[in-house]
């Protein structure tokens, strides 16, 4: 199970990093079963992808050794020495085998590199999608992530919900990639490649990842101020609790009626004109959709866990959580920041 060390990890005083999968490895190899660790592939597409830069570093690094040892060579068998008479060395002009050696060679190596990755690239883009692939729509946004599901009719931000595929029952998840603005880029490591977002041309790519848990990604591609803070979430679910979340997604957002003025403070302000809170007035789209709120473990696209001390510092002043981000201040007092956080957090 994909888990991250300082969420999931204990530290023991033997110098090693106990998980709750029951591995045990040395704290000094701790990144290892990071997720975001590009040597653990956990996808058909992120595997077909290592084993081509495994093949192409053992290829380079062959070149490397073989050229290195060269050189060396020539360094230590002619070097200067004072029995030497300083005259320039026997020069080879117009050597066929030797031009055609260091010609050849080395259009051969770039030739099978070239249909090497090409293999690779046409495997993962023309692979057949089954009937039960899960659809969803990635929109990027400045700066964070919308994730619609259309067959599922759930739209949601910032955290993608994906079922565990099963090799003997393959269900992969197929990304449509828009962009709301300018260049993005999706780059989970242990889940695929990056692929880009570019407005008015959508992209596709997929993912079929085998082990449950929790896998990070980036926006790859500079996109403005917040670049650094337009993270990605995926969790790869079992497909009971990928159900089951599906099921909490699609029902209507559950709503304290003790908590009642924050409510009133959040639709007499812009807050409805960028998002949506489903049966409620609230029905704007340049925002995160808040009718589940509750149910994601972060906001601000990753940037902060999602507590309701967060939550009230987020609306009051969202300069001090992520400078440059595109939401407003909107000159809240800190009491109506906090009675709306607490409006907030009854939507689950």
């Amino acid at each position: 199970m994909c888990r991250s060390v300082h969420d999931n990890g204990s530290h023991s005083k033997s110098g090693y990093l106990s998980f709750t999968t029951g591995r045990t490895v040395p704290r000094a190899m701790h990144w290892l079963l990071s997720p975001t660790n590009i040597f653990a592939p956990a996808s058909t597409p992120a595997q077909s992808i290592f084993d081509l830069s495994r093949f192409v570093l053992i290829v380079t690094g062959a070149i490397f050794v073989v050229v290195f040892t060269l050189l060396a060579y020539a360094v230590v068998k002619f070097r200067n020495t004072h029995a030497s008479d300083g005259r320039e060395p026997a020069q080879i002009y117009g050597s066929t085998q030797v031009e055609l050696a260091w010609t050849v060679i080395p259009v051969l190596i770039v030739v099978v590199l070239f249909l090497t990755a090409a293999r690779v690239i046409a495997a993962i883009q023309n692979a057949a999608r089954p009937s039960n692939a899960l659809e969803v729509t990635v929109v990027g946004h400045q700066f964070w992530w919308e994730y619609r599901y259309p067959s599922l009719k759930i739209v949601t931000a910032n955290e993608l919900h994906i079922p565990v595929s099963d090799p003997a029952h393959p269900t992969p998840t197929y990304l449509t990639l828009l962009s709301a603005d300018t260049d993005h880029s999706f780059w989970v490591p242990r889940l695929g490649g990056k692929t880009d977002l570019i407005p008015n041309h959508p992209n596709r790519m997929w993912m079929d990842p085998q082990e449950p848990g929790l896998y990070l990604g980036q926006c790859a591609q500079y996109c403005g101020t917040q670049h650094a803070k337009m993270l990605l979430r995926v969790y790869a679910d079992t497909p009971e609790d990928f159900d089951r979340w599906v099921q909490e997604q699609s029902r209507p957002a559950r709503v304290s009626p003790a908590i009642s003025e924050g409510q009133r403070i959040f639709e007499r302000t812009a807050c409805i004109n960028c998002h949506t809170i489903a049966g409620t007035p609230a029905n704007g789209t340049f925002g995160p959709d808040l009718t589940h709120l509750m149910s994601r473990q972060t906001i601000a696209s990753g940037s902060t866990k999602n507590t309701l001390a967060n939550l009230v510092a987020w609306i009051y002043n969202p300069e001090v959580i992520k400078p440059g981000s595109k939401m407003p201040s909107m000159g809240l007092s800190t009491l109506q920041a906090a009675q709306i956080a607490e409006y907030l957090a009854t939507l689950r």
